[in-house]
């Protein structure tokens, strides 16, 4: 972001958090200059371009002012919702008219089949095409280890209530993590621990123990973009977990739902490292396709595939063919790669002005998680705040955040995090949005000792 443009938004950010209101006088050219350490010229044109959107009006020898417009009440530039809490994928990157092509080919292909029964593990031709289509991933597997369920999360479910061979009862989680594996765990009744991952990651000492002694049945991760910090592990951690889970005989569920939004090809999945058939390996299309297309491949270690499916079956017959064969057609026409490497730049792209916004504030109780690409990045006040004050405050002036104390078994609850996601906003909403999230968290701190600033780094 150019200087001038900073100085833009900067200003803009003023009027809407109300430091600058209707015909008040703006700072004067020098003094901006010596805040964002440029010439006197960029702030003009700054203030110029201000002028030419009739957001400010200059005065002859006097000055620049605020137009009293409808731009700092409740007009179109405020108004729009910014949906910084939404896992969703935006509706405009969808891509519906090429997969209403797949889903009318596929009625045309299984028609014979779309009323029956098939079998449990999925449709044989599409697990065919994931056995070749997931080396993209680094996942080389058999496709006899390839089970289609019907969404990530009934893979989950079925995951938690199952018996597993090491004989433990007990299922391990990172604190946070995503909420659909916290309610799974709470409605199943199945005993559940927690290991923190803040933004620093993982304890790697204190995850060893646990694998130890915590008759850990299996330890649901995110290693990649993490849900909700946007953390993810390096290669040595994903390689020490591996071989941790190997030693004690924990199983690992790898949820990477994130997979197709990694910018970084040298990033392997922790299956890659798995020698010992202990990680499950659960791979979702929702947040890249339709997320009612409600298709998810799991790829099982030998001996947990027939207890798997016994669940599965009694869960549902099958997963549903229509989707199945639609996918299938979708990723063989090449369609899917294409969707896949534009979906991926424009999530970077977000992510990369949600960090150029970001950055500009300064404050030594505030900290921040900005991943490259993903949906989720993370904000963390070290200090007491009115959390629930915070987000219906938002709330009031039509922005969004989830209530992250959802992503906490309830003994490890804190009011510490929120969770940006970037999926529904724009970069337009993010560079409006976080100035008016990070002021208003600074305003509901207990402790305000410190100044809360605005400037760029230079």
């Amino acid at each position: 972001m150019l200087k001038y443009q900073l100085i833009v938004q900067y200003i803009k950010n003023e009027i809407l958090n109300g430091n600058l209101t209707a015909k008040k006088k703006l700072p004067s050219l020098r003094s901006i200059s010596q805040l964002f350490e440029c010439s006197i010229g960029t702030v003009l044109k700054a203030y110029n371009e201000l002028e030419k959107e009739h957001i400010i009006y200059s005065l002859s020898k006097s000055g620049y002012y605020v137009l009293e417009s409808d731009f700092s009440s409740d007009n179109s530039f405020e108004n729009p919702l910014i949906d910084f809490s939404s896992g969703a994928p935006d509706i405009d990157t969808l891509p519906y008219k090429n997969f209403q092509h797949c889903l009318n080919n596929a009625i045309e292909l299984y028609k014979e089949t779309l009323f029956t029964y098939c079998d449990p593990r999925g449709l044989n031709s599409l697990i065919q095409v994931l056995a070749d289509h997931l080396k993209e991933y680094q996942i080389f597997t058999k496709s006899y280890n390839i089970v289609i369920t019907t969404g990530s999360q009934q893979a989950l479910n079925i995951l938690a209530t199952m018996p597993f061979p090491n004989g433990k009862s007990n299922v391990l989680v990172e604190q946070p993590t995503y909420y659909g594996i916290i309610k799974s765990l709470e409605l199943n009744n199945v005993s559940a621990l927690g290991i923190e991952r803040g933004l620093s990651g993982i304890n790697l000492h204190e995850l060893e123990k646990l694998f130890k002694y915590g008759n850990i049945k299996f330890f649901y991760t995110i290693p990649r973009f993490h849900n909700p910090t946007g953390n993810s592990y390096t290669r040595e951690e994903k390689e020490a977990i591996v071989k941790m889970a190997e030693k004690y005989n924990v199983y690992i569920i790898e949820d990477d739902i994130m997979a197709d939004l990694e910018i970084d090809k040298k990033s392997d999945p922790m299956f890659a490292y798995d020698t010992s058939s202990k990680v499950i390996y659960l791979k979702s299309y929702s947040k890249i396709l339709v997320p009612g297309l409600r298709i998810a491949a799991v790829v099982l270690p030998k001996l947990l595939m027939n207890t798997f499916l016994e669940y599965k079956k009694w869960v549902d017959m099958n997963s549903p063919i229509l989707s199945q064969g639609a996918l299938e057609i979708y990723l063989k026409s090449g369609m899917f790669n294409k969707h896949r490497k534009k979906i991926s730049k424009l999530y970077s792209d977000r992510m990369s002005c949600l960090k150029d916004t970001i950055s500009l504030f300064q404050h030594p109780k505030i900290k921040w998680n900005v991943p490259k690409s993903g949906y989720f990045a993370c904000i963390y006040v070290d200090n007491e705040l009115r959390y629930e004050k915070i987000i219906n405050t938002l709330s009031n002036k039509n922005i969004q955040l989830l209530d992250t104390s959802t992503c906490f078994l309830r003994e490890y609850k804190t009011n510490n995090y929120f969770r940006i996601s970037i999926s529904k906003v724009n970069e337009d909403k993010i560079k409006i949005g976080i100035p008016i999230v990070l002021d208003t968290i600074r305003k509901h701190l207990v402790d305000k000792n410190s100044d809360f600033n605005y400037y760029p780094k230079i």
